[in-house]
């Protein structure tokens, strides 16, 4: 359609005559894929997209083999009845909590709900009150709380990020991951052959400027307090680097690095890491969204270190996101929407891995096994 735009010079006795012709211009910029602007003001933070991709998707009901999720929280403990439903359903035989906390004793109760829904299915982690770590004899006396916890049932120790990130000495400097007065606790975990779930770290958008080259700018925008950027804070390496020094100084204790080591987003330096310390595992927990945008590398990582890489979730059990962790891992679906399985952590499809039995089943389970065998209770 061609329009003769001379017949549009607006005159006072022609208005009539131009908004006919305005009509025919809005409808042929429409009708021809002409984009018009758009008059809202929709924000990065409102914006749902649909995709309008038609790619397969499997449904998977439960794992090929029985699960031990090695990274969730169950603090809520009128919930655990449900936690165990939701594990049934979906095939996962044991469960980790990590919300074993030495403050007011929580691990007591903790173990005890636990244990009285069910004997075998629940595997609680002690975690040790570093906000205390300015008091006489701390790593001394923690060590023995987890010896404690450890003959009631505690099988293993966790870490958060507060240390390093949270908790500050008697100067008001933020305390070190490396930091002596935890040496008691590393050392009794290898003692009793338990291993340390260390999460050291958060994604490394958080700890880049909250601009528009953040590749998790909605995400932080909603959370703000994630961000670790700036003068306040150690780098991302400064954190890493003092946990792999724990790492070495203690090699008869197993480290197991939270949300695949803290570092998805860099396989090659996950895998130096996992070469240098044998006493070194990663777990998937809260990272297929970094993982399954990088399919191939991550596939090729898996079966090269197949031994050293646990299941996880970070999740309170919930059938529909394990399910979505075990597409992740057995099929070659494409563009799938990791958000399900925890929360939007940035705004991208994933792939499947399509992960051969023999690593499926050493992720699934035989490698969490193998390291709960050195218990030696």
């Amino acid at each position: 359609m061609t329009l003769n735009l001379k017949k549009l010079i607006v005159t006072e006795g022609n208005m009539t005559h131009m908004n006919k012709w305005l009509n025919v211009i809005i409808v042929s910029l429409m009708t021809t894929g002409v984009l018009i602007a758009q008059t809202g003001d929709l924000k990065l933070l409102d914006w749902q997209p649909v995709s309008q991709m038609v790619v397969k998707e499997t449904k998977i009901v439960k794992a090929k083999f029985p699960v031990i999720d090695i990274h969730s929280h169950l603090g809520k403990l009128e919930n655990t009845a449900t936690y165990l439903e939701e594990m049934d359903k979906a095939g996962v035989w044991k469960c980790v909590s990590l919300d074993g906390r030495s403050k007011d004793n929580f691990y007591k109760e903790h173990l005890k709900v636990s244990q009285s829904v069910s004997k075998d299915r629940f595997l609680i982690f002690f975690r040790p009150d570093v906000s205390k770590i300015n008091e006489p004899n701390f790593g001394v006396n923690e060590a023995k709380k987890l010896e404690e916890a450890v003959k009631l049932g505690a099988r293993g120790l966790k870490i958060w990020k507060n240390l390093g990130l949270g908790v500050k000495d008697t100067s008001g400097k933020l305390i070190t991951v490396d930091d002596p007065r935890m040496d008691p606790i590393w050392a009794k975990c290898g003692e009793l052959g338990i291993p340390v779930e260390i999460h050291i770290a958060d994604p490394s958008a958080f700890f880049t400027p909250l601009d528009k080259y953040n590749e998790r700018y909605d995400e932080l925008g909603s959370h703000p307090d994630w961000s670790f950027f700036g003068d306040d804070y150690p780098s991302k390496e400064e954190l890493l680097d003092a946990r792999n020094r724990v790492i070495k100084k203690h090699p008869n204790t197993i480290f197991i690095g939270a949300h695949f080591g803290a570092l998805p987003e860099n396989l090659q330096v996950v895998g130096e890491w996992l070469d240098t310390y044998p006493n070194f595992y990663v777990d998937i927990d809260a990272r297929i969204s970094e993982l399954g945008r990088q399919p191939y590398t991550a596939r090729r990582f898996f079966l090269k270190y197949q031994d050293r890489i646990l299941f996880g979730t970070d999740t309170p059990c919930n059938a529909e996101a394990y399910r979505l962790y075990f597409r992740f891992l057995e099929t070659d679906d494409e563009y799938i929407d990791p958000t399900p399985a925890h929360k939007l952590q940035g705004r991208w499809m994933i792939y499947g891995l399509s992960l051969p039995d023999e690593v499926l089943e050493k992720v699934y389970n035989k490698n969490a096994l193998k390291i709960f065998d050195r218990f030696k209770g």
